[in-house]
């Protein structure tokens, strides 16, 4: 496992990231996840807002760079300029299950996300893990809120399930980011004469981070490896020299990278049995700081993990059986058998991946995981089957792999080997208005929308994050409502936008008494659900100032996805104006701020039906 932590000072990505994640070395070869903390990531309103809409571009980066190398985004979690990444090789992702995230706001009292900390936690071959990302208070004198804030975000973070539900019950916790603890005591010239002639050892007892790990009980049982690189705080940006400004602070290892190991003594792990015993031993191969890297007045730190488990669950929940070639359209069958325990849900899918992809919404087709006869297969432990069809399948030659996602999870609960699809092409299927949108060349149509650094849309929510503040009850005055990439889980897959809007929509009228307050039709909004991707889709009518919403079942409603795809917006309200139009709209039955979908169905406990675009 490689941990990198790098507060990035808002500045832009670099062109290149290989020699940070070790791409460059034979290193990358045994490494099987990847997370990556930043901290202070430009989140200005206008930086953020664009974020919402896409991908932001430190994110792009980095899975532009992992996936290469088979890096799959397992899953992220932002709070405003501190971000977190977790990626995995692809054949790793049916074992990496129960994957939440969590984030705690601390600065300005917990009302602003400045400071805090965000995580992501999950299973991995049968152990819970918890990566932690924080940024904590600056300054010298600021240690002991340093404690305080900690101690907070391990307080305030909580997950769901029978286990693991504190940050340290997890059998393994990774503690990362800008930590901001400072030397003490000694002066600045002292300090730089230290670093001049390598004799870092003078500084190690003067450090607050490690005075506090053997006085802070919140602190015990952390370890870190030895500090062998100069402190990576505070750089005149775009050089590798110490602070020479008016200030001249004083040189600091502010960014760290510590981990825990649960004792076994601590309560039951996965499966009512004591999971470690002992047995789980993690070393250290690798830390060090990198100063090639200028673009921000920290250096990032990076250290590689060798991670030993009592036992390994290495047989995944669905296994996928497919023929090694696709040289005709019949034979794109997939055949596929749940294991007993499997929590299956109707809106379960396969998804078709071209090797090198990126995260799981990054897929070229996919087919709705149902037969007619699936749970008999289920109860029965026979295969069940499933076809795509040719206008889903890719034309030309190329290395595919197929992935059976799991709605209730949210993750990848099955993977095949990678093999070949070589269909012919046709003129049809090569030209840019083909249906089927599958060929890498037409993902380029996005670019257009996007910044240089940044590459495709935004991907699908992974699973939904919440965030606790410990006083965020006390602030009065605002709701900030959140986008629509933070409210709520999806529901099914949807494609992948390749086509611009149509130029003429049909204009749809709605009688006016069959909307309701805020002009919209509450018995349509109230069966609308989501696409995983996140998007809105209705049509407007300008009538007298005011904006009306076409119904969820109206002909354009029914359009294909592929086709449309309008943008999430975020709203300001003073509480009291917040309040009481939820009170109004609780009468009429429905959530003003309820999101429709041309693409769900109208209930949400049946199933897709067959044509139904997801």
């Amino acid at each position: 496992i490689t941990v990198v932590t790098w507060n990035v000072g808002t500045a832009m990505p670099p062109n290149d990231v290989t020699s940070l994640l070790h791409l460059n070395t034979g290193e990358t070869n045994d490494v099987d996840m990847i997370a990556i903390g930043l901290q202070e990531v430009n989140s200005k309103i206008n930086k953020r807002l664009k974020d919402a809409l896409f991908t932001d571009q430190w994110s792009e980066l980095f899975m532009d760079v992992l996936s290469p190398f088979h890096f799959i985004l397992v899953s992220t979690v932002r709070m405003q300029g501190v971000i977190l990444l977790v990626f995995a090789k692809y054949y790793h992702l049916p074992f990496l299950q129960d994957i939440q995230t969590d984030c705690t706001r601390t600065g300005l009292g917990g009302y602003w996300g400045n400071k805090g900390g965000v995580s992501v936690r999950l299973s991995i071959f049968g152990h819970m893990v918890c990566f932690l990302n924080c940024h904590l208070p600056a300054h010298l004198e600021k240690a002991e809120q340093r404690k305080e804030d900690f101690a907070t975000i391990l307080h305030m973070q909580q997950f769901e399930g029978p286990v693991a539900n504190g940050i340290l019950d997890h059998d393994l916790v990774f503690w990362f980011g800008d930590l901001n603890f400072r030397i003490e005591s000694l002066d600045i010239c002292f300090v730089k004469y230290a670093i001049d002639s390598n004799v870092l050892s003078q500084l190690w007892e003067k450090d607050q981070l490690n005075i506090a790990k053997s006085t802070w009980p919140v602190l015990r049982g952390f370890q870190e490896g030895p500090l062998n690189f100069p402190p990576t705080f505070k750089f005149d940006v775009g050089t590798n020299k110490y602070d020479s400004s008016a200030k001249k602070r004083k040189p600091a290892w502010t960014d760290r990278i510590l981990w825990k190991i649960k004792s076994p003594s601590k309560g039951l792990g996965t499966g009512g049995h004591r999971p470690s015993q002992g047995l789980l031993s993690v070393s250290q191969l690798c830390y060090c700081s990198h100063m090639e890297y200028t673009i921000s007045d920290h250096k990032p730190v990076a250290a590689i993990f060798a991670v030993q488990f009592a036992s390994k669950v290495d047989k995944p929940l669905v296994e996928i059986y497919v023929a090694d070639e696709w040289s005709r359209p019949e034979q794109a069958v997939v055949r596929y058998k749940m294991a007993a325990g499997f929590h299956r849900s109707s809106w379960d899918w396969i998804g078709l991946y071209r090797v090198g992809f990126r995260h799981p919404k990054d897929y070229v087709s996919y087919v709705w995981a149902r037969s007619d006869d699936v749970e008999r297969c289920l109860e029965k432990q026979l295969c069940a089957q499933v076809m795509f069809s040719e206008e889903a399948l890719p034309k030309g030659n190329g290395e595919y792999i197929l992935g059976y996602y799991s709605n209730t999870s949210s993750s990848i609960a099955g993977v095949t080997e990678p093999f070949q699809i070589s269909l012919p092409r046709s003129e049809e299927g090569s030209s840019s208005t083909d249906s089927s949108g599958s060929s890498s060349e037409e993902d380029d149509s996005t670019l257009v929308l996007l910044a240089p650094k940044s590459r495709s849309p935004s991907p699908g929510k992974m699973k939904r994050h919440r965030s606790r503040s410990p006083s965020l009850a006390k602030f009065q005055g605002l709701i900030l409502r959140p986008s629509s990439r933070d409210r709520g889980t999806s529901r099914s897959p949807s494609p992948q936008s390749r086509r611009s809007l149509p130029r003429n929509i049909p204009t749809i009228h709605l009688p006016q008494e069959e909307l309701g307050p805020h002009g919209v039709n509450s018995k349509e909004l109230g069966q609308a659900a989501e696409s995983p991707e996140g998007s809105l889709l209705y049509q407007t009518v300008q009538e007298q100032g005011g904006l009306r919403h076409v119904s969820a079942d109206s002909s354009l409603a029914r359009a294909d996805p592929r086709n449309l795809g309008l943008l999430p917006a975020l709203r300001l309200e003073m509480i009291d104006q917040a309040l009481g139009q939820r009170r109004e709209s609780t009468d009429q039955g429905y959530y003003p701020c309820q999101r429709m979908s041309p693409t769900s169905p109208p209930g949400s406990g049946t199933s897709p039906k067959e044509g139904h675009s997801p």
